[in-house]
């Protein structure tokens, strides 16, 4: 039996009942009809995800495949369609490598390609859904190929329709759609707009961005290191909430506020952790809240995956008390209830 703790960035997680490593499509869709109806639990870079202390009964399935196929345009850029088991970053890097602008901001988020259209991952305000023009899957309800448009992704925030559909469809390749150039695609975020010395909606160079973005990342911990136990989390753990204008009105004067499209209002999830009474380095058993970012709850070293939901729990309870605001989990949690 595999032991699921040395496959996961918080480095919990009990035993699978079956584990298998795949490396290309065929083998791939092989173990997926292999496992049939059973639970089965996609892993990749194993970054985003809390996984009980009694593990997965069911099959494991490690994704590590990663073609590469390329069309390139001098005039429209380049579609890229990348395998599921490619590193993200290292997959970023080699755009901006490669003269491309787009995903700049996106440097540097652990995990792999293929998890990136499901949790439609995002930061310093660009999400991956912008340069996503297809997603390619094995439907494991009709057992065949399904290959996704980006509207038919129904991408949201943090959120897609192979999220709300747990388990159907696997990840085989993703395709994008982006530009050759040397400077970003405008700079939205202010804290990122400030190191950069920029103002908002202003470009910058591309390879300064990543440099710029992967320093505010490794201030933050959101960077994994295997000396550094701060880092040993699952990046953000809960996703920033979208309140009612009325419920937005009602918290303090200095609480983050960006609007959405629909009229809602997104406010900080780390801000309200803060304000809650929630403190950098706050422990409960080997879990703790990192030192550099409340936002990413770590495991200092012996922790269990009980001991990190407690804790996940303990900031939510105080949020929830001070401001009336529920926090929702970002990671996905396996074998564990909220």
């Amino acid at each position: 039996m595999a032991d699921l703790s040395d496959f996961t960035s918080l480095h919990v997680g009990g035993p699978a009942r079956d584990f298998v490593e795949v490396a290309t499509e065929a083998e791939i869709i092989a173990a997926l009809v292999a496992a049939g109806d059973s639970p089965i639990l996609i892993l990749g870079g194993g970054t985003n995800m809390l996984i009980s202390d009694a593990g997965f009964a069911g099959t494991v399935i490690r994704i590590s495949n990663n073609q590469v196929k390329e069309e390139i345009d001098a005039c429209s850029g380049a579609t890229l369609t990348i395998g599921a088991g490619e590193n993200w970053d290292d997959f970023v890097l080699s755009t901006i490598e490669h003269g491309f602008a787009g995903m700049e901001t996106l440097s540097g988020i652990p995990g792999t390609v293929g998890a990136a259209p499901i949790q439609n991952i995002g930061a310093y305000g660009h999400e991956v859904s912008e340069f996503i023009t297809r997603v390619r899957t094995y439907d494991r309800q009709k057992k065949e190929l399904k290959t996704f448009t980006n509207s038919e992704c129904n991408f949201s925030y943090r959120n897609s329709i192979f999220k709300t559909e747990p388990g159907r469809y696997v990840v085989l390749d993703v395709a994008f759609q982006i530009r050759q150039g040397e400077m970003s695609e405008p700079i939205t975020y202010a804290e990122l707009a400030d190191k950069l010395g920029v103002k908002i909606g202003e470009r910058a160079p591309v390879k300064k961005v990543r440099e710029t973005v992967l320093a505010l990342r490794s201030s933050k911990g959101m960077l994994l290191s295997p000396t550094d136990k701060d880092s040993w989390s699952a990046g953000s753990f809960f996703t920033n909430p979208i309140v009612s204008k009325n419920v937005a009105d009602q918290l303090p004067a200095d609480a983050p506020r960006w609007p959405t499209s629909d009229g809602q209002v997104k406010t900080s999830a780390a801000w309200l952790i803060q304000q809650s009474g929630i403190q950098k380095g706050q422990s409960h058993g080997g879990a703790k809240v990192s030192t550099k970012h409340v936002l990413a709850l770590t495991n200092s070293g012996n922790a269990t995956a009980a001991e990190i939901t407690e804790l996940a729990k303990i900031a939510s309870a105080a949020v929830k008390a001070k401001f009336g605001i529920e926090l929702q989990p970002e990671v996905n949690l396996v074998g564990i209830t909220w």
